[in-house]
């Protein structure tokens, strides 16, 4: 998984905390070309590059160019070789056994010390990582036996998928590790590219490193077509990318809006990611009137959500079944048809009524003095429907009296604001992208930030318990609890989701494959 936020941005879905994908499209034939640039849109500034302080999808997209992780996830979903040629373990262990040959890009052998270092540093609570819990567990204990090439890793509490989860974690080298300054518009990783020109709000420049022979799976360093160098360009208005993708411009977008269709038009190239996009969210932390679940039960029931997911997704969108992103994971579960309050006005009304909320000047509802006034947030990167969504909540909400300021934010302000806790804000659409269930719990549960990742102070007993009973089952046995969690929250309206966005991307003078964003080692340039 991960947080990410955002989409069209970064080429995907989820903002917040990652995106997942599936394939599709239509292909094209070309003969693989040597020595090439190949530049690809982001929809938002990456912001801070560091991969174990970001829960964006748009920032691991880009330090998917710059990190490896033990283990690689394919287009079928399918754990494949990365850092670490042979894998096991259970709910509380987990093995890796390292390929050899792999360097830092300082030159330096990477050693199973310094990955364990890695994991004990996500793993300890007191380093704040945002890492921590998506993919390891807090209180995770690691090993790294240089001479044998293994790390081991020892979870505090069962997880039921430990291997897969620490496995996906991106590996800092020893010199980022000591400098951490240097991974925030740098890198010090162990990937295909490493950073060359960093230009935050313009263009990231990468190049690629020729020794690279260790990518996913079978990945074989002299295969053809692969780019000498990688403009990472930022550009905002997605009208103005598929311009620049029809141009020629840029070889690799992401387009969420209407400009999809022209692009369909033209018979390009293209993979398809599903994920969520209609997902909204309360913040519940203590004294604010969201905190409250008969208000946030109200304002639920003052949104036709049918209506809005057609809006944020242009129509071309589905119902949401789950939190988890569909067709990624292990569970295929139905846990939101049923345990969502249905649209219904009057009771919205009603409830509001009963919690206090009565109609004052102006028609906006107050309680002991204070007016029922909502900052809502929405962001910018996931494309021009989200705003039209964001009106279109205002107005109904506005119909139950409640005053809505709407607040349009970019990524970085998704993560200052929201993740790390740093402005106020009442609800928000807010993608959260996780390709298992487990990925979801740190989210959901625990801590709020600046200390933790539950940033919209989640507190759910039955939530928490069904997850504690998951967690001890390892891989699918676990679904039904894990859905019990799910279901859980719907009923508790902790979060809302209602509507999966199919987001394609596009490509012009290049293919690609999807695993969670773009792959770095499937893009070929062709002529």
């Amino acid at each position: 998984m991960r947080f990410t936020v955002a989409v069209a941005g970064a080429l995907v879905a989820g903002l917040v905390l990652s995106a997942c994908d599936s394939g599709g499209g239509t292909t094209t034939a070309g003969k693989p070309l040597e020595g090439q640039t190949l530049t690809m849109a982001l929809g938002g500034d990456p912001g801070n590059l560091d991969p174990q302080f970001t829960s964006l999808s748009l920032t691991m997209q880009v330090d998917k160019f710059l990190y490896d992780s033990l283990l690689n996830v394919d287009a079928k979903g399918q754990q494949v070789a990365g850092l670490a040629e042979k894998w096991e373990g259970t709910t509380t262990t987990a093995k890796y056994t390292l390929r050899k040959g792999i360097t830092c890009l300082d030159g330096t052998a990477l050693t199973a010390s310094t990955i364990a270092e890695n994991i004990n540093f996500v793993g300890n609570p007191a380093s704040k990582s945002t890492r921590i819990g998506v993919f390891v567990p807090p209180g995770a204990k690691a090993v790294g036996d240089d001479a044998a090439g293994t790390v081991t890793v020892t979870a505090a509490a069962p997880d039921a998928f430990l291997v897969r989860n620490v496995g996906g974690l991106h590996i800092v080298c020893a010199k980022g590790m000591k400098d951490r300054n240097l991974l925030k518009q740098g890198s010090e990783g162990t990937g295909m590219y490493k950073v060359a020109e960093a230009v935050p709000g313009d263009h990231y420049t990468l190049t690629r490193r020729k020794e690279y022979a260790w990518g996913p799976g079978d990945f074989k360093a002299d295969q053809a077509g692969l780019p000498d160098k990688v403009v990472l360009k930022v550009v905002a208005n997605e009208t103005t990318t598929a311009n620049l993708l029809i141009s020629g411009q840029v070889n690799i977008a992401a387009i969420a809006g209407p400009d999809r269709q022209r692009l369909e038009a033209q018979k390009l190239y293209s993979r398809s990611l599903g994920s969520p996009l209609g997902e909204l969210w309360f913040n519940q932390k203590a004294g604010l009137p969201t905190a409250d679940l008969a208000v946030r039960r109200a304002l639920t029931q003052g949104l036709d959500l049918t209506q809005l997911g057609k809006v944020i997704t242009g129509g071309a969108g589905s119902p949401t079944t789950s939190l988890v992103a569909p067709g990624t994971g292990p569970c295929d579960i139905d846990t939101v048809t049923g345990n969502l309050p249905g649209h219904d006005l009057a009771a919205a009304k009603a409830g509001l009524d009963a919690a206090g909320w009565k109609a004052g000047a102006g028609g906006i509802r107050e309680k002991g003095g204070a007016k029922l006034s909502l900052v809502f947030y929405y962001p910018t990167t996931l494309g021009p429907t989200m705003q039209s969504a964001g009106e279109l909540l205002q107005k109904a909400w506005t119909e139950l009296g409640v005053e809505v300021s709407l607040k349009a934010v970019s990524t970085a302000e998704v993560s200052t604001v929201i993740l790390a806790g740093q402005g106020t804000w009442h609800a928000g659409l807010i993608p959260l992208t996780v390709s298992l269930p487990s990925q979801l719990v740190s989210f959901l549960s625990g801590t709020g930030p600046p200390n933790g990742s539950n940033f919209s102070s989640i507190k759910n007993p039955e939530y928490d318990a069904a997850i504690k009973k998951a967690a001890a089952i390892a891989g699918a046995d676990g679904c039904d609890d894990w859905a019990a969690g799910e279901r859980a929250l719907l009923k508790q309206v902790n979060v809302v989701p209602f509507a999966n966005s199919t987001v394609p991307v596009f490509a012009k003078g290049a293919t690609f494959e999807l695993s969670d964003g773009v792959s770095p080692a499937s893009i070929r340039m062709l002529g």
